[in-house]
């Protein structure tokens, strides 16, 4: 893993008041946590995951065939990367700003990087192309390709779940593979588990190949019963109550980086948005380094290809007093 691409725990351990990542901070959700507690722990879980499977397929309207297991979303970063690369790809489109498991993959398996100024752009079907809505850092609507009909087009449905402005575009996800990474969504993210759904063009044997690259038992006790909680009405309605009070949280953190003088970037529909105080490159780092000692830590957008930027994941206004207070007397 390359260091600096990831928010959250860092050598300092658990920030006290971490923006760094865009977990759900309404969370983490009690009847999932409540179902690991509860997880079968003794003995492996099926080997196929043919249960999870049935519940996921159930709750996403599609046949069981599409489901495919993975141990974290970045886990299946680097998976469909080899097995598009074993396949004949030879680039990967990126957006123009994106996340850094994407490159990091591409570069392991020796494709091209090509970023994407427009949906279009060096689009062809037989390579790798990402996509991610709300988009990361920037959480904003992502403009996916018209011609997404065959081989490889991924849409990472990461935050998907946390989308804040509005309701979620309708998309015809049955003509992409999808990424889900309930983690993100039920706020605890340090348990690992995701999955992916195929597209209905998919064929037997490519999933087939795809799973073959993955070890055995990909997913633990923990993160199947953690997927499986996932698909429960209990934890569905606890998500839209906890997003009523992250849109709350979210226009009092935009009312505080307005008085702070942050230019927020526009566009933003999830639980984060990036914003840019009125300081040097330099001096943006040295200050995000002196909070980190206070225990509040930002993402620096720099790995993005946002210099000068930070990326904020909504948190509760005692966090944002926090943040507030130390950035008010800092030098």
């Amino acid at each position: 893993m390359l260091e600096g691409i990831h928010g959250g725990t860092d050598a300092l351990g658990v920030p006290a008041h971490d923006f760094s990542t865009n977990r759900n901070a309404f969370g983490p959700c009690p009847a999932a946590v409540a179902a690991l507690q509860a997880a079968h722990v003794a003995q492996y879980p099926d080997p196929l995951y043919m249960g999870l499977r049935d519940r996921l397929a159930a709750f996403h309207a599609v046949v069981q065939r599409r489901i495919v297991i993975g141990g974290s979303s970045s886990e299946l970063i680097h998976r469909i990367t080899q097995h598009a690369a074993r396949n004949g790809a030879s680039a990967v489109t990126l957006p123009r700003h994106h996340y850094g498991d994407y490159a990091h993959a591409a570069r392991v398996w020796g494709l091209a990087l090509q970023r994407r100024d427009s949906a279009e752009a060096g689009v062809r079907d037989g390579d790798l192309h990402w996509f991610c809505e709300p988009s990361s850092p920037l959480g904003q609507l992502d403009t996916i390709s018209a011609s997404a009909r065959g081989g490889w087009h991924v849409l990472d449905c990461a935050y998907r779940p946390l989308w804040l402005e509005g309701d979620a575009p309708q998309r015809n996800l049955d003509r992409l593979w999808q990424l889900w990474t309930p983690n993100k969504a039920l706020g605890m993210t340090g348990v690992r588990a995701a999955y992916a759904i195929a597209p209905l063009h998919a064929t037997d044997e490519a999933l087939c190949a795809l799973r073959e690259l993955a070890p055995s038992w990909v997913v633990g006790a923990h993160g199947v019963a953690m997927l499986e909680a996932w698909t429960t009405d209990e934890v569905q309605q606890w998500l839209a109550l906890g997003l009523q009070s992250l849109r709350i949280w979210k226009r009092q953190q935009l009312a505080l980086c307005e008085r702070l003088g942050w230019a927020v970037a526009p566009g933003h529909q999830a639980n984060y948005f990036v914003a840019r105080p009125p300081l040097d490159e330099e001096a943006l780092v040295q200050r995000l380094a002196c909070l980190r000692a206070q225990g509040i830590k930002l993402r620096d957008c720099a790995s993005f290809g946002l210099p000068g930027h930070v990326r904020l994941g909504v948190l509760p206004p005692a966090s944002q007093a926090a943040l507030e207070q130390a950035w008010s007397v800092l030098p």
